[in-house]
């Protein structure tokens, strides 16, 4: 039996970081499951899930906390993996508009109102091709909570696309479940 934790770690990059962690949790028994990894502005940063038999946890922790003397702050949580409501929905939304200030508050507030839970959030600042002009632009899979048509969440970011001045665009995925 294994017991699901999540990792999460931040540091200055540089080559093998990601090896450092997954030597760790390798040599402590454990499994690699999923994860999300990034370098912004010179630091790496990511979210691992991981699958650790009970009685490793604290040798886990230990050597995982020794990566701290290299640089690399890493946390450690237990964590359950919680099943989705097959009535729930993923969706894909995206947002492209002029750089602002606010953008993504209103975009989550809006959101939130709605009891929508945001799964997954990329997004980033480029030069528009012909102006250089910059563009906001970003990616994320929402999971709508039952009873929320598609069509109300769709007309709700149309609303406020028009108040913000971005381009916002809603597609359908298959359930997850």
């Amino acid at each position: 039996m294994t017991t699901p934790l999540v990792l999460t770690f931040v540091g200055r990059d540089r080559p093998g970081l990601v090896n450092a962690i997954a030597e760790r949790v390798a040599g402590a028994g454990g499994t690699w499951l999923e994860s999300r990894l990034v370098r912004l502005a010179g630091e790496f940063a990511g979210v691992v899930l991981v699958a650790a038999p009970p009685d490793t946890f604290e040798a886990l922790a230990a050597t995982l906390a020794g990566l701290e003397t290299a640089g690399l702050r890493v946390t450690i949580s237990p964590s359950e993996k919680a099943a989705a409501a097959p009535s729930e929905r993923l969706i894909r939304l995206s947002i492209v508009g002029a750089e602002r200030p606010g953008i993504v508050r209103d975009v989550t507030q809006a959101l939130t109102r709605l009891g929508v839970n945001i799964e997954e959030f990329v997004s980033g600042v480029e030069g528009e091709p012909f102006t250089g002009a910059e563009l906001f632009r970003a990616a994320l899979r929402i999971r709508l909570p039952d009873g929320l048509a598609v069509d109300e969440l769709r007309k709700t970011l149309e609303r406020l696309a028009g108040e913000i001045m971005v381009d916002l665009s809603v597609g359908e995925e298959a359930p997850v479940g």
